[in-house]
């Protein structure tokens, strides 16, 4: 799974690095190193023309409100409700892409499905299995209509210190070599709160989950999952609202391990969402080893210090 990341890309960098057309973003999220389930997040979406009931939530977003099952927002969490910025009357045609604009957002991060009955299902749908992400009823709608871009800076993988149950468990931070963003493959989804009137800005919720897949041997993962992401040169054709093809969409995904990544231990502060700050991702000092051995099926990494990162592929 992907339970911890780090976002800490300003709103600008991202605005540009993935060509937003839209900006949708009025208070910009702070630099956050320890990402948690139903925390708000920024999202990179391309919107069709609205022509359908959800589509009437285009305008307010609600993003980190009512944070579930003891998670806490965090010093880097940022602004609980985002209100939209408004939109040009006439945008500009070369900015259309596949009949819809490109837009940053923020959105709470756990998927609550247009069905569900109140929010609290979302701090459980933190992850969406790509093996099965096309047939089930909490992501079959959102894979095939609501597709989008989820940018980190790395994330967090945890692996045991030795073989009894009680061992405790090494975080380990995982990034690009280069330092370059991560574009999670994500699904989004908006969620109507009906004990909201129409008219009230915060009775649309919109959420999102990252999509995983099994993690390669060879690749040396610290975890036997690990999130998708999307290729620069793909972007355009995941977030095509009007792409619906499964097996092309599954196509356009790849493991985080197609990128050159870098692992290397980091502070177990991170097992605290009250923790924050770049501390949080500077490598552990010291030249013991690694926590554990190589885990049979994980390809765990032997010989790497804790003090210097070890490049997985």
């Amino acid at each position: 799974m992907c339970g911890r990341f780090a976002s800490a890309r300003k709103r600008q960098e991202l605005l540009e690095e993935f060509g937003v057309q839209r900006d949708r973003v009025t208070e910009p999220l702070r630099p956050d190193y320890n990402v948690a389930p139903t925390k708000p997040v920024y999202a990179v979406v391309t919107r069709a023309p609205k022509d359908g009931a959800d589509e009437q939530a285009a305008g307010p977003a609600r993003s980190g409100a009512g944070h579930a099952d003891g998670h806490e927002a965090g010093a880097g969490a940022g602004a609980a409700e985002q209100r939209d910025a408004p939109e040009p009357s006439t945008p500009d045609p070369s900015a259309i892409e596949h009949g819809g604009v490109r837009e940053l957002r923020v959105v709470r991060w756990g998927l609550v499905p247009f069905w569900a009955k109140d929010i609290s299902i979302g701090s459980r749908l933190i992850n969406a299995r790509a093996e099965t992400v096309a047939t089930k009823p909490a992501f079959r709608r959102a894979f095939a209509r609501h597709r989008c871009l989820l940018p980190a800076d790395g994330f967090y993988e945890w692996e045991k210190s030795g073989d009894s149950k009680k061992s405790a468990k090494q975080p380990y931070y995982i990034r690009r070599e280069d330092g370059g963003v991560l574009a999670f493959a994500g699904l989004y989804e908006l969620w109507r709160d009906k004990d909201r009137p129409d008219d009230d800005p915060d009775s649309w919720l919109w959420t999102a989950t990252i999509i995983t897949t099994r993690a390669e041997d060879e690749v040396g993962r610290i975890h036997d999952r690990m999130p998708m992401v999307i290729e620069p040169d793909r972007w355009a054709d995941w977030l095509d609202p009007t792409a619906t093809s499964a097996e092309a969409l599954h196509g356009l995904m790849t493991p985080a391990a197609s990128v050159h990544l870098t692992t290397y231990p980091v502070s177990t502060e991170v097992n605290s969402v009250r923790h924050n700050g770049p501390g949080l991702i500077e490598p552990m000092e010291g030249d013991s080893e690694p926590a554990g051995s190589p885990r049979a099926g994980a390809g765990g990494r032997s010989g790497a210090s804790r003090g210097a990162p070890s490049t997985l592929f």
